[in-house]
């Protein structure tokens, strides 16, 4: 568990803390909208009635199992405010099963209804069936003194109307035979008994006995005491990996994912996501090293765990313009606050305003390419305040213009450098490119070896140049090419570069490429005392900055280099 360890025979723990757990856990409702398609649970009885202890399983579980977001097809759903109905006992299940259910679907921001059996009315009911119609799924808790519960009976006969209409139904025999439930035998046998003598509608009765029969020939899970609840458990959040995920727009599309999930696991460490800080995480690193790909990739693995979550690309480009920058806002107030009505939109536009970051909601934000700090400032306000367990990410090739965020901000402040692919990941990816496989073809080893060389495991540089040899089968066009990108550089390649270059001023200018021309590989020291000697001041702030674009970089020997695609 990553250093997580919860014991369950003792509490070391206080009070006021796990109490304080528990309410996080349990009543905390948000409303994320993506559906939970399967759910499955088992576990023993706890002998202890206190919730906390259920917590702090819940709490085990929630951070063993990261899901992926994402909506249930069924057309039922445009018109649900819930992800999830649970319909349960609470005698049998409310201290324990249902109790820990509800924490970890909270902790993973799934969106579910309970309702509380001490309000209950005619006016509670009707709320309730408007519930049961406005979820995407119900799931119905059977266990053994369900049946006694009109209240109960009452909502698996609507449930069950829902299903009709496209609702998703999932039965959980909670230390019950399904057969008791289908035949009305033990428990189940006596309540229906007992409600036909105190019933004098008898049809309600008979409702409630095929309601309990069809429900029975639902595939469900069984919870017994004999799987260890572990097990199960992973088994309930595997299957809703594969369910959730089918409506959800995923932004990363890359063909040839290679070297991604490493880097990713990297970032995601970082980010911590369990933790209750406001978190921020700055990606840097070379123009073309991928890092608007990884960020994507995050994005797309953590975004159904946050109450909101919006990925912005381009920002550096967007914000140029003040119908980039509002572009920008409308962006974030859509997809963080939940939209908006034109109106509101409109006052945006009109006074430029800056949105305040709602302090309520757990949320995620991207911003993508950002080269200046007042970028950040125009799009997440100056008040700085985010809700716990908020975290932002950032990319930028200029790791030093966001320095002053971690004080302004009041948060926890990480960077990530994006280090070039290994020479097995560069080889994999531009083979996949140049021959549409994961190794060289007979014969093009040698030369393969010399383009991996050239990139230095820049990946936009693998990328074009073995989607431009592909599928050329001449090993004298190959070197031909190859002497030809060394002296003139891939336009495709120069444009991504050309935009550090640009953001230089004219002295940084002529300082990139007297190196990029004449000093290169000479000691850093050495650099600055001859560009002394050219200019009338110090060429040292200047060297920093071309560094922190990620343009030039000092070797463990201290010498000046630079990316030989940049110097092509």
């Amino acid at each position: 568990m990553n250093g997580t360890q919860l014991t369950f025979n003792s509490f070391t723990l206080s009070f006021p803390y796990i109490l304080s757990l528990s309410l996080t856990l349990s009543l905390k409702n948000p409303f994320i909208k993506f559906s939970l398609k399967l759910l499955q649970f088992q576990f023993h009885h706890l002998k202890s009635p206190l919730p906390f202890k259920s917590v702090l399983l819940s709490i085990k579980i929630a951070m063993a199992f990261p899901i992926n977001k994402g909506e249930s097809s069924s057309s039922f759903t445009h018109q649900c405010r819930y992800d999830v109905f649970v319909s349960f006992g609470g005698k049998d299940t409310r201290n324990n099963f249902t109790n820990i259910l509800r924490g970890i679907l909270n902790h993973h921001g799934i969106n579910i209804f309970l309702d509380d059996e001490h309000l209950r009315s005619k006016k509670i009911l009707d709320k309730l069936f408007e519930a049961i119609e406005s979820s995407r799924i119900s799931i119905i808790i059977l266990s053994e003194n369900y049946a006694f519960s009109t209240w109960c009976l009452k909502e698996l006969v609507k449930i069950l109307e829902c299903e009709k209409k496209g609702q998703v139904v999932l039965p959980i025999f909670y230390m019950v035979d399904p057969s008791e439930v289908r035949n009305q035998k033990g428990k189940f046998g006596e309540a229906l008994t007992e409600h036909e003598t105190k019933f004098k509608d008898k049809m309600e009765v008979q409702k409630w006995r095929m309601a309990l029969h069809e429900a029975s020939n639902i595939g469900g899970w069984h919870c017994t005491k004999d799987r260890p609840q572990y097990t199960v458990i992973k088994e309930v959040f595997e299957e809703i990996i594969s369910r959730v995920k089918l409506n959800y727009t995923k932004i990363f599309d890359v063909k040839y994912p290679v070297g991604i999930d490493s880097r990713v696991e990297d970032i995601n460490c970082l980010l911590d996501i369990d933790s209750n800080d406001v978190r921020m995480v700055v990606i840097h690193g070379l123009p073309g090293i991928g890092k608007t790909t990884i960020a994507k990739a995050i994005y797309d693995l953590i975004a159904y765990r946050f109450e909101g979550s919006s990925f912005l690309e381009n920002v550096r480009e967007n914000s140029r313009t003040n119908d980039g920058k509002c572009r920008l806002r409308e962006a974030l107030y859509f997809e963080i606050l939940g939209g908006g009505t034109l109106k509101e939109l409109g006052a945006i536009k009109r006074i430029n305003m800056r949105m305040e970051m709602p302090q309520h909601k757990r949320i995620l934000i991207i911003l993508d390419d950002v080269d200046k700090l007042i970028q950040v400032t125009d799009l997440l306000g100056e008040c700085y305040c985010f809700a716990s367990g908020s975290r932002i990410i950032i990319t930028t090739r200029d790791e030093k213009v966001l320095s002053t965020l971690q004080e302004d901000y009041h948060l926890t402040y990480c960077n990530y450098r994006l280090e070039e692919l290994d020479e097995h990941e560069s080889r994999e990816l531009f083979c996949q490119h140049a021959f549409k496989e994961n190794k060289p073809k007979k014969g093009y080893s040698e030369v393969v070896d010399l383009f991996l060389s050239y990139a230095e495991g820049l990946p936009l540089a693998l990328k074009i140049i073995g989607s431009d040899l592909y599928p050329r089968d001449d090993i004298r066009f190959w070197r031909s090419a190859l002497d030809k990108y060394k002296r003139i550089l891939n336009p495709n390649i120069l444009e991504v570069l050309k935009i550090s270059y640009d953001g230089l001023d004219r002295t940084q200018q002529d300082i990139f490429l007297v190196i990029a021309s004449f000093l290169k590989g000479l000691r850093k020291d050495v650099v600055e005392h001859i560009l002394e000697s050219c200019y009338s001041y110090g060429s040292y702030c200047d060297i920093e900055i071309l560094k922190d674009k990620s343009l030039i970089f000092v070797d463990k020997d201290g010498k000046l280099l630079m990316h030989d695609t940049t110097n092509g």
